[in-house]
């Protein structure tokens, strides 16, 4: 642990109490951690998080607003999205990944290096407020990470991965979703339905496939984990940027 971090760890606990980010303490110190064989791949894992690959999107009231968000503006977001597609392609780029580049999956960025993507603001108007106003200025978006509409092109497979860790979840959106797409988490498979919203913990094995004939769309939101608290957010926060930055990737 870095001065730096014990400065801010020891902020923390002054503030909310000694216990108050025991778990991640003791993450640091138990290096993998004990996990699910399916969560292998991760690098961090929070200890005392449900082992739920799956979760209800509407099972947490954090997420709520969020979620019914999103869902209730379904139509203007997918309007949008097509005429970008149609009109702003150059804004679209090959999904980089932390593990692999890939150009049958585009991106299109509206939160991403702890901030909103302003150029978003006038290419996906309605996305980008209801990100900004339910999932960003409330701080349910994890900051270290992002939010961005992901487009697999028809026949495009996303290879089994765990992501990093496992105290953030991500979100999706099902915007434009043709026939024959796919995504397996933890050996469960399920389809999106358009204009309703999917949520599982990725630091468990998942993949995902568009055997159809069009490009399949989702909106992806990386949010805290609900099992998390607030001094945790900010431990979790101030060690992973430590980490990035001593690494040469901040």
């Amino acid at each position: 642990m870095t001065p730096g971090i014990e400065e801010v760890f020891a902020e923390i606990k002054s503030e909310s109490g000694p216990d108050s980010i025991a778990r991640v303490e003791q993450m640091m110190e138990s290096g993998r951690g004990e996990r699910h064989p399916l969560q292998k791949g991760a690098k961090w894992i929070l200890p005392g998080l449900s082992r739920t690959p799956w979760h209800e999107p509407y099972g947490y009231a954090e997420m709520d607003p969020v979620v019914k968000g999103l869902e209730s503006n379904h139509a203007a977001i997918k309007e949008e999205l097509a005429a970008a597609w149609s009109t702003q392609r150059s804004k679209f780029s090959d999904y980089e990944h932390y593990l692999t580049r890939q150009e049958d999956w585009q991106a299109l960025y509206l939160f991403r290096g702890g901030g909103l993507v302003e150029s978003s603001a006038s290419t996906t108007p309605t996305a980008y407020r209801v990100l900004k106003e339910l999932a960003v200025d409330t701080e349910k978006i994890c900051p270290l990470l992002e939010s961005h509409f992901s487009t697999l092109l028809p026949g495009a497979a996303v290879a089994p991965h765990c992501d990093l860790w496992n105290f953030s979840i991500n979100l999706h959106l099902a915007v434009d979703i043709p026939e024959g797409c796919s995504i397996t988490v933890a050996k469960e498979t399920r389809s999106w339905e358009e204009g309703k919203c999917l949520l599982f913990d990725y630091s468990f094995e998942h993949e995902a496939r568009n055997d159809g004939v069009s490009p399949r769309t989702c909106l992806l939101v990386d949010l805290w984990h609900p099992e998390t608290t607030l001094p945790e957010r900010k431990a979790l926060v101030a060690l992973i940027t430590e980490i990035r930055t001593l690494l040469g990737e901040a």
